[in-house]
């Protein structure tokens, strides 16, 4: 059974929950939102990483869990030039040892700017919180 997670951010205009539980595993999808005002964060790679990611940490902390119970991320860049960029931000918010995670480019994203869009998987109680 899926249990959305409440994170106290925006909700978003589409049918989705960015955010679920199933038993101890947690999924969530994330782009560059404001959590406060929904509107997307614009801007370069490094701007639009740093908000997936604090996006993510407050989705885990709010299932119970922390970055580190991360086990899987997918990005998908709209540009591989943007591969360094992210992996600059990623090392200075992930904590070693890293997810598994795989970076596909992709043509585009549903949303006009967004650069990077990610989903995440995290298994509560069993990868170190």
């Amino acid at each position: 059974m899926l249990i959305p997670i409440d994170t106290g951010m925006a909700p978003s205009g589409s049918p989705v929950n960015g955010t679920v539980r199933a038993g101890n595993m947690v999924f969530m999808a994330q782009v560059p939102r404001d959590p406060q005002t929904g509107e997307m964060v614009l801007g370069d790679m490094r701007v639009q990483a740093r908000q997936v990611l604090s996006n993510f940490k407050r989705c885990i902390e709010a299932a119970g869990g922390s970055l580190k119970d991360i086990a899987l991320i997918t990005a998908y860049l709209i540009d591989g030039s943007d591969v360094s960029a992210m992996n600059e931000v990623y090392a200075q918010v992930m904590d070693q040892p890293y997810p598994c995670r795989a970076t596909v480019v992709v043509k585009d994203l549903l949303y006009p700017g967004v650069r990077v869009e990610m989903i995440a998987w995290a298994v509560l109680g069993e990868t170190g919180s």
